[in-house]
């Protein structure tokens, strides 16, 4: 069964682009060496915040953008298995356009079971 989230107000749901795990000379790098990478996918988006009047403000990210994040931002959660961060749109420091997409580590699990 896949769970389907939706974050409430302000919030969004990420998943983090894993980087690669070895370098330019071929040189693997372990898991324990590795950063936490700052740059993720937005998978899902609350409504949007509201002023004190009640007015509803739709929030600038939308799924599918490419986000950059700060080191210690969000929540790490934990939704059928797969690690997603859930943030404030006030946490993200601006969209990435323009440059090819990283793959996800979940996408490459997908392509490495089909082959």
């Amino acid at each position: 069964m896949t769970t389907k989230f939706t974050p409430l107000h302000d919030r969004i749901l990420v998943r983090r682009v894993e980087e690669a795990g070895t370098t330019r000379g071929g040189l693997i790098i372990p898991d324990s060496a590795k950063d936490k990478p700052q740059e993720g996918t937005v998978i899902s988006v609350g409504k949007g915040k509201t002023n004190d009047e009640g007015k509803l403000f739709s929030l600038a990210v939308k799924e599918g953008d490419s986000i950059l994040f700060g080191k210690y931002s969000g929540t790490e959660i934990k939704l059928d298995g797969d690690d997603f961060l859930i943030m404030k749109e006030e946490e993200v420091l601006g969209i990435v356009t323009g440059t090819a997409k990283k793959e996800s580590v979940s996408a490459r699990e997908t392509a490495g079971a089909r082959k």
